[in-house]
């Protein structure tokens, strides 16, 4: 098992993701193929169709999963037992992380077409579940555990910010705030090779934070193992405690990044890089100051914001003929 870090439980080794090129599975969908050899064809079915649709099935009672599939409660008690569940709520549990860690942008619209919603009742759920990630992100992440990170940031030699796609935006904005308060800190763009040749240049002295939530992409949980293969100190961010990311992470953060419709919801992994670099501004606050007083020194004499009312811009805006 792993230790608590940072005061995050941390996610048992076992099941990892795959970088062989094999299929990554979830545990239920393990515990599904351990125990397909033992069950009948009807309850392979049973539980295959529920894993399938778990945007639907994730949050019914056994006797709600019953009925929906046209079968006695027992029957699905049964059924759960023969894969190594003694409780339903522990197959639920399961269930909803599966339902998380396969979540596409199809399934996630499938699902909020199905309610017939009005479009400005989508909007209004949108904006209470970004609330409601805020909360869980609250409840979860300590200010000492945000310290802790920033003052490993501050031992760090170099830092490495993989995130891809998406996530992109958010690897960019760490290492960029990072960078103007005197971090050496990089996000990566390009090629899975240019990434894999920074991860490369990476040592002990250095630190890896990998970005990416469900089922990660294969691309920055590569870079995660093959950072650790070296001895390189790794953080995740992600959306739960069963990713990749968490798995192969030496600790990590839990953002959630639930949203009704077919985008993640970075509101909360951006409150938490925002209270990141709160507490290492904190960390040398003279240096910060030196730095951020250089460079607001070099705005004011430069030419990168839109002149005021009364100020002369060095740029001639050509007029337009009406």
């Amino acid at each position: 098992m792993k230790s608590e870090v940072n005061g995050q439980r941390q996610a048992p080794e076992g099941h990892r993701a795959s970088s062989d090129g094999k299929a990554w599975r979830t545990p239920l969908e393990e515990r599904l193929k351990r125990a397909e050899p033992a069950l009948s064809a009807s309850r392979r079915r049973l539980l295959r169709s529920i894993l399938a649709h778990a945007e639907d099935t994730h949050f019914l009672t056994s006797r709600k999963l019953a009925e929906r599939y046209r079968v006695d409660a027992a029957t699905i008690v049964r059924s759960i037992q023969a894969m190594g569940y003694k409780r339903y709520g522990d197959f639920l549990s399961d269930l909803r992380s599966h339902f998380i860690l396969n979540i596409t942008p199809y399934t996630v619209m499938r699902a909020a077409t199905r309610e017939h919603r009005r479009i400005i009742d989508h909007v209004e759920h949108s904006l209470e579940m970004d609330a409601r990630n805020l909360m869980t992100l609250r409840s979860r992440l300590n200010a000492r555990q945000v310290v802790e990170l920033a003052r490993q940031l501050a031992r760090a030699r170099r830092t490495l910010v993989v995130g891809i796609d998406l996530a992109a935006t958010l690897s960019t904005l760490l290492s960029y705030v990072l960078v103007t308060l005197g971090f050496d800190a990089e996000a990566p763009v390009g090629s899975s090779g240019n990434v894999q040749q920074k991860v490369n240049l990476l040592g002990k002295k250095d630190l890896l934070i990998a970005i990416s939530f469900g089922r990660c992409l294969r691309e920055t949980v590569d870079a995660t193992i093959r950072a650790r293969a070296r001895g390189v100190p790794t953080f995740g961010i992600t959306d739960s405690e069963r990713t990749p990311i968490a798995r192969h992470c030496d600790s990590f953060w839990i953002a959630p990044i639930a949203n009704p419709t077919f985008n993640g919801s970075y509101v909360a992994p951006v409150a938490a890089i925002n209270a990141l670099m709160v507490a290492c501004a904190h960390i040398h606050p003279a240096r910060s100051l030196a730095l951020l007083k250089r460079k607001q020194e070099e705005l004011v004499s430069g030419t990168r914001w839109f002149p005021l009312d009364g100020e002369e811009s060095s740029k001639t805006i050509p007029e337009v003929e009406a």
